[in-house]
This record gives C-alpha cells, sequence and structure tokens, in this order.
C-alpha cells in the first residue's frame, strides 16, 4: 500500500510537470524523518527507562515534536517556501498523535502482562526494616513499574541479634555485607538499597565496583517520596551527587493557563451533555421525594470554602443519618464510607456506579472553584482531622472533578493510599500528567470498579 502511494503522488506531480516541487516534496520528507528521529532522540523518548512508565514517555515524545514543529516552522519562514506548511500543520501534529497512541496500545499490553507476573525484574531489596516495609506497601505500583521484590538483605545486625525470615512473605536471605555474595549467587536484575543507618558512601561506591560486570543494575533510593518528575534534579557538588529538590509552584502562566482552559472545556462540556443533565434530573426527581440536586459545602483552595454541586443520590437527610452508621464505616481514615449504603436511592446507585452524580460539579469548574482535574474536594470535618501526613498539601491546588484518586481506585482505595494518590498530584502536577488523568478517567467511569 505505501509503495503504491508513493507512485501515485509521483505520477500525479510528474504529470503536472512539477518535477521540482516533488524533487522539493521529497526532500522535505527527508528532512522532515531525519528531523523527527533526531528530536526523539534527543529528548530520550526511546531510553528503555521511561517506556511505559506513562506521564514522563508522553512528556518526551509531545516534546519532541513540538520541536521538530518549530524547527520546520522557522526554516521554512527562513528559506520562503510553503513546502513544509502541510508537514508543519498536518503530518507532524498526527505523527505525534499516533505515537503516543501506539505507544499507549503498547503500555497497556505491558500492563497487562505485569499484573499477570510477566516482563519483571527480578530486584533485591536492601536497607532498613522500616524502609523496607514501606517499599513493600507500595507493591502494586512497583510491579506496575516492572519491578518484582523477591528477596530482601536487611542492615548489619548486632551480634547475639536474628534476622527475620521474611517481611510480608518476602524472604530476607543476608544483610547488606552479603549483598555481592548474594547477588552473583542468584540472578537478581537489580539491587536496589533504601536509605539505612549502617550505609555509608564509601559503601555505595564499593558496592558499584563489585557489581561491575555481573549484568546487576544498582539502583539507589537516598529516600523514599512522592516527588519525580522535573522537580527532581541531580546537582554534582564538589564530585558529590546531590539529589536536589526544586520548590513547587502553584502559580504562573502554566497554572493560568490550565485555569482558563478547564473553564472554558467545562462550558462546553456542560453545553454538550446539558440533555443528558435534564434526563437525570427527571429520573431523581421521579424516585424519590426530594430535588434533584445536593449542595454541599467543601473545602477548596487555600482553605476556602465553596459550594459543591452533584446529583443528589440518596434520600433526603442522609447526612444527618451518619452517626447512626458510624458502626459500618469503612473509611479507614478520616473519610466515612460504606458499601451497600442504605441511604442511596435505586437512582443513585446507577449514577454513583458511573460518576454521573459528579456532573453537576462541572458548574464549580466553570465558576473557577474547581478544576477538571486536582485533589478530592475535603469537607469541612474531614479536614478539621488532617494530621501530620502532609494531607493537609492538597488545599495547595484547586480540588478536581476528578483526579489521581478517581483512576487509581475510587472508594476501593484507603486513606492513606488516597492521600498518596492526591500528594503525587500536587506535587508532580503538569499539562501532560491532567491529560493523562483525564484519559484514565474515560476508562474508570466505563469499567466502574470501586465506585459506592
Amino acid at each position: 500500500m505505501a509503495a503504491d502511494l508513493f507512485v501515485t503522488v509521483a505520477y500525479r506531480h510528474l504529470s503536472l510537470g512539477s518535477v521540482g516541487a516533488w524533487q522539493g516534496g521529497l526532500a522535505v520528507a527527508v528532512a522532515v524523518l531525519v528531523l523527527s528521529m533526531l528530536s526523539l532522540a534527543l529528548a530520550h523518548a526511546w531510553d528503555p527507562r521511561v517506556l511505559g512508565s506513562g506521564a514522563e514517555e508522553v512528556h518526551r515524545v509531545g516534546r519532541a515534536y513540538v520541536w521538530a514543529i518549530a524547527v520546520m516552522a522557522v526554516a521554512g519562514y527562513a528559506l520562503g517556501t510553503s513546502n513544509g506548511h502541510s508537514w508543519v500543520f498536518g503530518a507532524l501534529p498526527l505523527a505525534a498523535a499516533l505515537s503516543v497512541l501506539g505507544r499507549y496500545v503498547l503500555r497497556l499490553e505491558l500492563r497487562r502482562r505485569r499484573r499477570s507476573g510477566g516482563n519483571l525484574r527480578s530486584v533485591l531489596v536492601a536497607g532498613d526494616v522500616a524502609e523496607v516495609l514501606e517499599l513493600i506497601k507500595r507493591t502494586p505500583d512497583i510491579s506496575q513499574a516492572g519491578w518484582r521484590v523477591d528477596a530482601i538483605c536487611l542492615a548489619d545486625v548486632r551480634p547475639g541479634e536474628e534476622l527475620p525470615l521474611a517481611i510480608e512473605g518476602i524472604p530476607v536471605i543476608g544483610t547488606e555485607k552479603d549483598i555481592v555474595g548474594i547477588a552473583r549467587l542468584h540472578s537478581f536484575q537489580a539491587i536496589a538499597v533504601l536509605p539505612s543507618s549502617g550505609w555509608t558512601p564509601t559503601r555505595t561506591e564499593r558496592l558499584s565496583w563489585e557489581l561491575e560486570g555481573t549484568g546487576t543494575d544498582l539502583l539507589i533510593a537516598p529516600v523514599l517520596m512522592d516527588v519525580v518528575g522535573p522537580r527532581l534534579h541531580i546537582a554534582p557538588v564538589a564530585g558529590v551527587p546531590l539529589m536536589q529538590l526544586s520548590a513547587p509552584t502553584y502559580s504562573g502562566p502554566a497554572w493560568v493557563i490550565k485555569n482558563v482552559l478547564d473553564r472554558i472545556f467545562a462550558l462546553v462540556l456542560v453545553i454538550g451533555i446539558a440533555p443528558v443533565l435534564l434526563m437525570i434530573a427527571c429520573a431523581i426527581r421521579a424516585s424519590s421525594r426530594g430535588p434533584a440536586l445536593f449542595k454541599q459545602t467543601r473545602v477548596g483552595r487555600d482553605g476556602a470554602l465553596f459550594t459543591m454541586y452533584k446529583f443528589r443520590s440518596m434520600v433526603v437527610g442522609a447526612e444527618g443519618r451518619i452517626r447512626e452508621l458510624a458502626a459500618f464505616d469503612e473509611g479507614a481514615g478520616v473519610m466515612f464510607k460504606i458499601h451497600d449504603d442504605p441511604r442511596v436511592t435505586r437512582v443513585g446507585k446507577f449514577i454513583r456506579r458511573y460518576s454521573l452524580d459528579e456532573l453537576p460539579q462541572l458548574f464549580n469548574v466553570v465558576t473557577g472553584s474547581m478544576s477538571l482535574v486536582g485533589p478530592r474536594p475535603p469537607l469541612e470535618c474531614e479536614v478539621a482531622r488532617y494530621g501530620d501526613d502532609g494531607a493537609r498539601r492538597r488545599l495547595f491546588v484547586k480540588p478536581g472533578l476528578t483526579g489521581l484518586w478517581q483512576v487509581s481506585g475510587r472508594s476501593n482505595l484507603s486513606w492513606e493510599e488516597s492521600v498518596r494518590a492526591d500528594l503525587h498530584y500536587v506535587e508532580n502536577w503538569s499539562p501532560t500528567l491532567d491529560l493523562l488523568i483525564l484519559w484514565k478517567t474515560t476508562r474508570a467511569v466505563l469499567r466502574p470498579s470501586g465506585a459506592y
């Protein structure tokens, strides 16, 4: 098919007598191909460490094509030719979209295999018990990143102390001083060294030397945290690699653009789905006594209170029955939630299952009290119970109609997992992350696991 297309285009140009134009078009095509490949290489879009990683991978691919489009546009203007216009405004943006879509399809297949235990790197983890436990808590995230923790080496023990046989079902096979011998005896593909009271920079350097030639990668975690992406840099100071953590910014041009686009897209959605909103409202009014809309005071950015709108999915007076149902609370934290909540109406169960009850929050987005993507909007009573786990940092940005909490499990998340998801968003926000969350929200709604 490609050959037929090439011959057809060539015949068309030759039949019109535009041999020069054809040659110019071919030269532009070759230049675009070389430029695109070079841009992808410079953006490290083929780095195995980011393949299947999601936001970072999409960010690199997008940045590469933006560079290519910019260079082609500038070159066309400088040379005074229009040969590259169709590439700048058509072919290159289409190629970028197809590249992202292709990688998304491959990532879905990769994650499917990882969920079934395939395509995982065998990892030996070394560190203190507390740090190892913290890493094991993140096992679902670890497996999606391509890891499988197969064994543990704990910090060196004192004379007379004994090592535990296992931690959370993962065998403990030695101490930190046994790492090299264990790595050579077993076929671990990577060794992850976590913070440890007895571990020194000298031991790290010596370990890297001793692992040379074994085919085992060395992964160093200076500290376990949820900050990744552009805020994290390695800054060499006097020959010592230090991890530099830039302060997050919650204002500036990027955030202004986000707020403007949020309102525009929300307004377009409200207009487009107005008939659906009307149908849901009528179904609620017809099935149970009370208004179609439910209003509730929530806490927004910087602690400002606002009225959040939802479709009413419970019987009138449901909030007054919380104390009555307190014994059945499954929130495991400051949130109140129950499977098969008796206060939920028949229509309410349906609209909750597909998150249709959240649609009126589009009006909150239009008015500026919420964003399309952001942390979960908390209740006043929830904020009052925030501890020192960083949950209050969720209030640094506007709450969202959807967010990482929505696409990561919804009500199935524990309180700690919900906080971690929201803090990851707050600490690592980027336009690319917003786009990925919006894309994943569609899947989460169509496959309503965890909605109740």
